[in-house]
């Protein structure tokens, strides 16, 4: 199985298993959303507060070649551990939500 592959299923599996977590009110949807093709990958909380209208991006990921860039990441323990939990190295990680300038910094990929 190639790295991008392989990346892929990571992805889908931390989406799938985040997702159960963000049920805890009957108005809100949680959404998966996996674009293989174009390679996104979104979990979405859609519904009502009240008259306030929710619809939140919780995790976002692009894989890009064979890179994983973290863009949106709205969760405690972060996408990031958990990629390299299940055996990503960090020069494979972009922490997207961090500024170009900043991404040296972290330890991460940069681009």
């Amino acid at each position: 199985m190639d790295k991008a592959a392989k990346y892929k299923g990571y992805i889908k599996k931390i989406l799938r298993d985040y997702a159960p977590y963000q049920q805890k009110h009957d108005e809100f949807e949680t959404q998966i959303i996996m674009d293989d093709e174009s390679g996104h990958y979104y979990l979405m909380r859609i519904g009502w507060a009240g008259y306030r209208r929710i619809h939140a991006c919780l995790i976002h990921i692009d894989l890009k070649g064979e890179k994983i860039w973290i863009q949106r990441d709205g969760t405690e323990y972060g996408v990031a551990t958990e990629l390299m939990d299940l055996g990503v190295p960090k020069e494979d990680i972009v922490l997207a939500f961090h500024a170009p300038y900043k991404r040296p910094f972290t330890g991460f990929a940069t681009a």
